[in-house]
């Protein structure tokens, strides 16, 4: 899709391609989100989380909100990792106070045989028109990121039918019934592909997948039950006309143990969690992808000048190299004060800056 507009900032895209940049980009998970008052504004017009996630004006809006108030290098489109398995007939809801429940999970043969990839410009029309509207507001502010859940991930809520700990319901029918649950996880598969590639198409700039629940597996069942199909859908965006130069973002939360086999799939960069020290995970890699991360979200609780401190001991554990994006270890919580997100963007800025001898 050719745009218009010229990419201003281009920080975070270079970081990808372990370029050099003036300093270190930042972005952050959730950024647009709960702790933003302007954000509960919105959702109270919408009525609904999920009115605010499938109206394309209401999720640009709260898209560019964040922006509006921290010198971010990238946006990430509104949306949930859960449109998918919404889109193939399984009744996704949100009880106030309680995660996403599912009112038809899949447990058996029959119901895993009856799913199919939804249509793009069909049931999921309302993510591309999101992203469209997001790419032609920002005008090439910064760059927009487009998303997924895993294919892991989306099972793991398919099969539960709503949140839990240890999602030992799809564990089981991995240990019981493994030839089904690679049904199941090669149809997740190449649904999560054609919604990222539809969202290159429409306009977003790099790919990310989220992987949520990968770090509650072993060894062995993360490399056949999440990290293949994570390969899978890399291979499948590389080898689109809409995909193929997009940079794909892979964020295993958990799965540091996996950081050198999961820079095998070809994808650009890994995101990590704040588990790992990022020196750590610089050597697993072997310089071979970019990292994203990794401050532990709660260090957003503590005091401006503990901000201040940890934002510089992440920078100063990556040091001076290219291909590193600033970010939480996960997504930002509701209860921070935005006065701090805003302390610790200009602080991975001006150390970043130092760091690179700008």
């Amino acid at each position: 899709m050719s745009m218009p507009d010229i990419l201003q900032n281009d920080r975070f895209l270079r970081a990808l391609r372990r370029e050099p940049t003036d300093t270190t980009p930042i972005w952050v998970m959730r950024q647009a989100g709960r702790y933003l008052p302007e954000y509960r504004a919105t959702r109270a017009r919408a009525g609904s989380f999920m009115s605010l996630a499938q109206h394309p004006e209401f999720a640009c809006e709260v898209t560019l909100q964040p922006l509006a108030r921290f010198d971010l290098d990238a946006a990430i489109l509104f949306s949930d990792i859960l449109t998918i398995p919404d889109a193939m007939g399984l009744g996704l809801s949100f009880a106030h106070g309680e995660g996403p429940q599912f009112a038809r999970p899949v447990r058996t043969a029959a119901d895993i045989a009856k799913l199919a990839v939804p249509d793009m410009d069909g049931e999921l029309r309302y993510v591309m028109d999101a992203v469209r509207l997001i790419r032609r507001e920002l005008h090439g502010r910064v760059p927009l990121i487009g998303f997924s859940g895993s294919p892991w991930t989306l099972a793991c809520y398919m099969v539960e039918g709503q949140g839990s700990k240890d999602f030992a319901t799809l564990k089981a029918l991995c240990w019981n019934e493994p030839k089904l649950a690679h049904q199941l996880l090669d149809t997740l598969a190449e649904a999560v592909a054609a919604y990222l590639i539809a969202q290159a198409a429409a306009g977003a700039q790099a790919l990310m997948v989220f992987d949520t629940w990968g770090g509650l597996l072993g060894p062995a069942p993360f490399r056949e039950f999440s990290l293949r199909t994570m390969a899978r859908v890399v291979e499948a965006l590389q080898a689109s006309e809409h995909s193929h130069a997009l940079p794909v973002i892979l964020f295993s939360k958990g799965a540091g143990a996996h950081l050198a086999a999961l820079a095998d799939t070809g994808c650009a960069a890994l995101g990590v969690d704040w588990t790992m020290d990022l020196a750590d995970a610089r050597r697993a890699v072997d310089g071979r992808v970019a990292l994203q991360g990794n401050l532990d979200p709660a260090v957003l609780r503590a005091s401006p000048a503990v901000i201040r401190r940890e934002a510089r001991a992440v920078l100063d554990s990556y040091g001076n190299h290219p291909g590193h994006v600033f970010n939480l270890g996960h997504g930002i919580t509701p209860e921070v004060d935005p006065e701090l997100v805003k302390v610790l963007v200009d602080e991975v800025h001006a150390h970043g800056r130092i760091l690179r001898g700008g």
